[in-house]
């Protein structure tokens, strides 16, 4: 079959009348404010001028943001890039130009995870936010959100050796690399997971992620509060949930300046107060919008697949799916106050 002259840009014209999010996306966001940060994954990873030219370390980071936004495996990434017209046209890549391959994206993203890039481009867009005139106001909301990876299969004498010395010297260099030793059980309503948590602070008024912290799934949420805590917020209220709650968390707030906000708890010998109750009440109208946080990437990605071993691993590629979150609703945002830029 013979294409036609101009077919391609018929096929595109047709996909913005319906509306191309990725060409949106584009529009708004300053890529290029990313390359200083970028360009130092070039110097490691070049080592040579021999060879093929490397690929623009931009058009990279585009690529881990479009895996993000999707939820895609690096082998189902190369594919889409090629069969999609709006994928090339996003990352700039003519009919007749290469597409990185799903080893060339992995290698980048391992080299940005192992020189701890992630959360450099996570503040460098919050500035460009910043810079827009979104910023953190109304107060904060903190919370989290387990993250599962395949159980593993590790006998009891393993995992005490595991916990003992942090390895299991029988293990072979390839089963170890299998293994992920950092993820942790936790139970969360009569329900056990196996995996990570993603905590995230989200300012009241425009849901933005401003901050976030990857760690095991045992972790008890209470003990991110102070890493989380947002200094920029125009206002100091700071919403949670019950589980934030302790003597400890009410104090630091005090001491920082923050007005605690967060739901009270009842316990055996001592019940919620009516008062309490409609304090709760109230409190939970503001703060069940960080839920919606959660529930706006499961439904624009489905439940985030962590295909990677090891919490450096996870920490990088939810950092990046916040990203990509933040992202998508500065699109949003945009669309509801189109006088913001």
């Amino acid at each position: 079959m013979i294409e036609g002259f101009f077919d391609v840009e018929n096929a595109l014209s047709k996909l913005d009348k319906k509306g191309d999010f990725l060409a949106k996306l584009n529009a708004v966001i300053d890529w290029e404010d990313f390359r200083p940060i970028l360009s130092r994954i070039r110097k490691v990873a070049r080592k040579s001028n021999a060879g093929r030219k490397p690929y623009d370390e931009v058009m990279m980071f585009k690529i881990l943001i479009i895996q993000s936004l999707y939820n895609l495996s690096d082998e189902r990434t190369e594919v889409m890039i090629i069969d999609r017209l709006s994928f090339r046209r996003s990352l700039d890549l003519k009919l007749s130009n290469p597409v990185p391959d799903a080893t060339t994206v992995w290698l980048f993203r391992a080299i940005a995870t192992r020189m701890g890039l992630i959360k450099n481009l996570f503040d460098k867009f919050d500035l460009q936010l910043t810079g827009k005139g979104i910023e953190a106001r109304k107060g904060s909301m903190i919370d989290a959100s387990i993250v599962q990876v395949p159980r593993q299969k590790i006998g009891k004498d393993e995992k005490r050796e595991l916990q003992q010395q942090g390895s299991v010297e029988e293990w072979s260099d390839p089963k170890r690399r299998q293994k992920d030793v950092d993820a942790r059980w936790t139970k969360k309503n009569d329900k056990t997971y196996f995996g990570y948590k993603n905590h995230i602070c989200v300012d009241v008024d425009n849901k933005i992620i401003r901050k976030f912290e990857v760690t095991d799934a045992s972790v008890h949420d209470s003990r991110m509060t102070e890493k989380l805590l947002d200094y920029t917020n125009s206002s100091g209220k700071v919403y949670a949930d019950s589980a934030y709650m302790s003597k400890r968390a009410l104090i630091y707030l005090d001491c920082m300046g923050f007005i605690s906000k967060i739901c009270r708890k009842g316990s055996a010998g001592r019940p919620l107060t009516a008062s309490e109750k409609r304090g709760n009440r109230t409190k939970s109208k503001v703060r069940a919008r960080v839920e919606h946080v959660f529930g706006m990437q499961k439904m624009t990605a489905g439940d985030l697949i962590l295909r990677c071993i090891g919490l450096d691993r996870a920490r990088a590629k939810i950092g990046l799916r916040n990203l990509a979150y933040n992202m998508n609703r500065f699109v949003t945002l945009l669309r509801l106050r189109p006088s913001t830029v």
